[in-house]
C-alpha cells in the first residue's frame, strides 16, 4: 500500500532545466514514498524555498544561473541542514563540482545522462529514488567539519622511480556520506609503510576519477583511479572506477588489480565484497578491511573473510557515521575487530601498518 501524502517525506527539486524539474517531480510524486514540496530554478530560489517550504530532502543541480548549486548547498548545510542529493551532469565542471558538493555535506550523487529518451528518463528516476531512500536515513548532525592534515601533496604523475609492490594493503568500503569520510582518512596516511590502499566508493562512472584527483590533492599517498592489470604499488591508493568491480590477484611478479563488469553485488558496481574476498586470498594476515558510512550490507561478508584469513577489520562507529548501515552490518556479522570514530581511523591504520612492517 502506498504511503499517505501526510506520511511521505517531502522533496524540493532544484534545477534550471524545466525538462529535468518535470522529470524529477514525476518520479518523486509517483514513488509512493515521497512528495514534491516544490521546485526551484536556481540556488537563490532554492534557499528561499527551503525556508518557506521546509522540505525533508533536496534534489540539487549544480550548474545554474544567478546562484549555483555549490553555493546553495554551502548555505543549506550551514543554516538549514537537511539531506541533499546532487543530480549532476557528467560533462564539464560537473564532475569536480559534484565531488566538492559531497565534501560540503551533500550525502549522495546521481549522474544525469546526456541522452534524453524514455529509457534514460526512467533510469534516472529510479536512481534518484534509490538515492533519496538512502538519504532519508542520513544523520547530518554527525557531520563534523573537515580537518585536513597540513601535508604537502604529492605532485600527480611525478614520483621518480616506481615504488615497490605493496606488501600490505588497506581495503576500504564507503557509500552514502563516503567521500567526506574518505577525506578524513586518506590524507592522514603517510608513505613508507609498504602498503597500498584499495577504495570502493559507491559512485557513478566518471565521477570516481575526480574523486581520486581530489583525494590526491590532499594526500601524501599517490591516489589514482584504478586501471585493469596494473600492479599494486606501495604508497598508492586506488579508487575503483564507477561501474567496474575491482579485485586483486597475485601474479608471478606480485599483486595486480583486476577490473570486471560482472553482475552487481548488493545492487551496486563497484562493490566491496568482491574486493575484500580477493584481498583475503591475496594478502591474508597483511590486510586490513575498513567499512565506512553507507546504507546496506556491502563489505560485511568480505570483512569477515579478511578476518578469517587473520587480517583485521575496522568499522566506523555510529557516532560519526552519516548512515550507520554498512558499518553496523560489519559489526553484526562479526568481521569488525574494532569500531572507531572517523577521525581515529587514520591514526589506527598507521599504528597497525607500522606494527605489521616491524613484525
Amino acid at each position: 500500500m502506498a504511503a499517505s501524502s501526510s506520511s511521505r517525506r517531502s522533496v524540493l527539486i532544484v534545477d534550471d532545466s524545466p525538462f529535468f524539474r518535470r522529470l524529477l517531480a514525476e518520479a518523486v510524486q509517483q514513488s509512493g514514498d515521497f512528495s514534491v514540496a516544490g521546485t526551484a530554478r536556481n540556488g537563490q530560489d532554492a534557499i528561499e524555498k527551503v525556508h518557506a517550504l521546509a522540505p525533508d530532502l533536496v534534489l540539487m543541480d549544480l550548474e545554474m544561473p544567478e546562484l549555483d548549486g555549490l553555493a546553495a548547498i554551502g548555505y543549506i548545510m550551514s543554516e538549514a541542514p537537511r539531506p541533499v542529493v546532487v543530480v549532476s551532469a557528467y560533462a564539464g565542471p560537473g564532475t569536480a563540482g559534484a565531488i566538492r558538493a559531497l565534501e560540503l555535506g551533500a550525502v549522495d550523487l546521481v549522474a544525469k545522462e546526456d541522452e534524453r529518451s524514455r529509457e534514460t528518463s526512467e533510469r534516472l528516476g529510479q536512481r534518484v529514488l534509490t538515492a533519496l531512500r538512502a538519504a532519508q536515513h542520513a544523520e547530518l548532525f554527525r557531520l563534523a567539519p573537515l580537518a585536513r592534515p597540513h601535508r604537502p601533496p604529492v605532485p600527480s604523475g611525478s614520483f621518480g622511480a616506481l615504488p615497490d609492490r605493496a606488501r600490505r594493503v588497506v581495503a576500504l568500503a564507503a557509500s552514502t556520506g563516503g567521500p567526506r569520510a574518505l577525506m578524513e582518512v586518506i590524507p592522514r596516511l603517510p608513505t613508507g609503510l609498504g602498503a597500498a590502499v584499495l577504495i570502493v566508493q559507491h559512485m557513478p562512472p566518471r565521477f570516481t576519477r575526480t574523486l581520486a584527483e581530489r583525494l590526491a590533492a590532499q594526500s601524501m599517498l599517490r591516489v589514482v583511479e584504478a586501471e585493469h592489470a596494473t600492479p599494486v604499488l606501495e604508497d598508492t591508493a586506488y579508487v575503483a572506477p564507477g561501474d567496474y568491480h575491482m579485485t586483486v590477484t597475485r601474479r608471478s611478479d606480485g599483486p595486480a588489480i583486476l577490473l570486471d563488469r560482472s553482475a552487481p553485488v548488493w545492487g551496486v558496481r563497484p562493490a566491496a565484497d568482491p574486493l575484500f574476498r580477493s584481498v583475503a586470498a591475496t594478502f591474508g594476515q597483511h590486510a586490513i578491511a575498513v567499512v565506512l558510512t553507507g546504507i546496506g550490507k556491502d563489505g560485511a561478508d568480505g570483512m569477515r573473510a579478511i578476518r578469517a584469513a587473520d587480517g583485521l577489520g575496522v568499522a566506523q562507529d555510529r557516532e560519526t557515521s552519516v548512515v550507520y548501515g554498512m558499518p553496523n552490518a560489519a559489526r553484526v556479522s562479526g568481521g569488525a575487530d574494532v569500531q572507531l570514530s572517523i577521525t581515529a581511523i587514520g591514526s589506527f591504520l598507521v599504528e597497525r601498518l607500522s606494527r605489521m612492517a616491524a613484525a
